[in-house]
């Protein structure tokens, strides 16, 4: 994996966000088809870059991941 890889699978998951503006971890796995790896880097990405932000929920002992696009309107 190179950071052109990892830039590109950064750019697939914000436009899926830019769609959906909140979504499960899951949820952008099985849309996006990443493994693991690349999506937490891709993730890992837009996080730094603040483009994202990250919240997670428990539910009946099951941890939830969401990501969600950090939008200025200014």
């Amino acid at each position: 994996m190179d950071k052109y890889t990892v830039g590109a699978n950064a750019g697939i998951v914000w436009r899926l966000l830019d769609d959906n503006r909140r979504m499960e971890y899951r949820e952008v796995k099985k849309c996006t088809g990443m493994s693991d790896r690349d999506l937490n880097a891709a993730i890992g990405w837009l996080f730094c870059e603040n483009k994202i932000q990250v919240d997670t929920h428990v539910e009946e002992g099951e941890e939830y991941l969401y990501l969600e696009l950090n939008l200025y309107i200014g």
